[in-house]
């Protein structure tokens, strides 16, 4: 499985963990020239913009694929959101937080584990 394959596999449970906990998905790889973001969805009256990461656990590796969100990724994030808010809603008053959702993959167990991180 490579790393394309890999992104969209966690993208797609990332969704599926976040509508059993009651977030409607409004938007899956929103992209402008600027940044990106993952998945957009709808908690109660908040936006929620959701950043994916993903890893193969390997050799009993405990690697936590949510800190490669870094302060640039972040400020993309920001930028992308801002945009969509304005575009969509016509307005940033709206109530909106960004969150993380990491998904590391036991590839020999075939299990997924999830953990999500809320505003962030």
């Amino acid at each position: 499985m490579d790393s394309q394959e890999l992104g969209f596999l966690a993208e797609n449970i990332a969704a599926r963990y976040l509508e059993s906990g009651g977030y409607e998905i409004l938007d899956k790889n929103y992209r402008k020239p600027w940044g990106e973001i993952d998945i957009i969805a709808r908690k109660d009256e908040a936006v929620v913009f959701v950043e994916v990461k993903a890893n193969k656990q390997e050799f009993g590796g405990d690697f936590n694929p949510e800190i490669r969100v870094d302060w640039k990724k972040m400020a993309k994030i920001k930028r992308t959101a801002a945009f969509y808010l304005e575009q969509e809603f016509g307005d940033m008053e709206r109530e909106w937080q960004i969150d993380i959702v990491s998904v590391t993959f036991d590839l020999e167990n075939k299990k997924a584990k999830i953990k999500h991180f809320k505003n962030i």
